[in-house]
């Protein structure tokens, strides 16, 4: 049986990630921090892993970024993207009305600030995750504590929905991307994506000679996303293009980018899957 790492407790939404890259036979493995997600993978805790890395209304998930960087020998290997609808949790009893605590990950809470704003009563509180805080508040029984996570949680923890679909925008997505020991095997030609991880100098014009020899082979940059280095104000980025699987010209411009900058490491490649539709 695969074991597979995530970030979080029985019934995250980041365990819906793991059925979805890696079957229904995986065996999902709690993780506390996004950076355990990694360590799992190396020290042999698990084969492979899932992160967040993005959502669509609270943006990076840096702290995925940092894992997969800050541990060497993990590559990206799959990606998937899913929607994500958010429930108002509670015990059997409580109400809206008698709620003045909820609690969640602090990219949940954000991805809900118009219904936090709707009720100023409910004081917002931080978890380190969606089911963790779904599972406190169960063991609780306060009936004036609520969590902010996915239906899965509340049928694992045995909570009542008292307000569904409360983030800000319908069309909610978060993107997930599985890591593993060794770099995804992808059918030549297929579409695909491959993050690199790039220091340049501290110059002007710098960043603008790197990404150049993407732009100049007509491939598209989907994300660049800055990370320190733990020097004073030297960053390294991490950068995101789409390219066929195989092919010359991504090969071409990997080359080039590496000749301008201080240190350019591939952090995987993997394949363009479509959404996971949901209502």
């Amino acid at each position: 049986m695969t074991r597979v790492a995530f970030q979080g407790e029985l019934g995250a939404y980041s365990e819906e990630a793991v059925v979805r890259l890696f079957g229904e036979q995986a065996i999902p493995v709690p993780c506390r921090e996004n950076r355990d997600v990694a360590r799992a993978i190396v020290d042999g805790t698990a084969e492979f892993g899932v992160l967040p890395l993005e959502n669509s209304l609270a943006g990076t998930v840096a702290a995925s970024y940092d894992a997969i960087v800050g541990e060497r020998g993990v590559h990206a290997i799959a990606e998937c993207t899913m929607p994500i609808h958010h429930c108002l949790l509670a015990v059997p009893g409580a109400s809206v009305e008698t709620l003045r605590v909820v609690e969640s990950h602090p990219v949940a809470l954000a991805q809900c600030r118009g219904f936090l704003d709707r009720h100023p009563q409910i004081d917002a509180r931080a978890a380190y995750d969606t089911a963790g805080a779904a599972r406190d508040v169960a063991a609780a029984g306060d009936r004036t504590r609520a969590a902010i996570a996915g239906r899965a949680a509340a049928r694992r923890y045995g909570l009542e929905i008292l307000a569904s679909d409360i983030e800000d925008r319908h069309d909610n997505r978060t993107r997930f991307v599985g890591i593993g020991r060794e770099p995804a095997r992808l059918v030549p030609g297929s579409p695909a994506r491959s993050l690199l991880l790039v220091t340049t100098d501290n110059v002007p014009g710098a960043l603008m000679h790197v990404l150049r020899p993407l732009a100049e082979r007509g491939l598209n940059l989907t994300k660049l996303e800055s990370r320190p280095t733990g020097e004073a104000w030297r960053y390294r980025f991490v950068v995101e293009f789409e390219h066929l699987a195989g092919s010359a010209s991504a090969a071409d411009a990997i080359a080039e980018v590496r000749a301008h900058a201080l240190a350019c490491e591939t952090l995987g490649t993997v394949a363009l899957a479509s959404e996971v539709a949901g209502d």
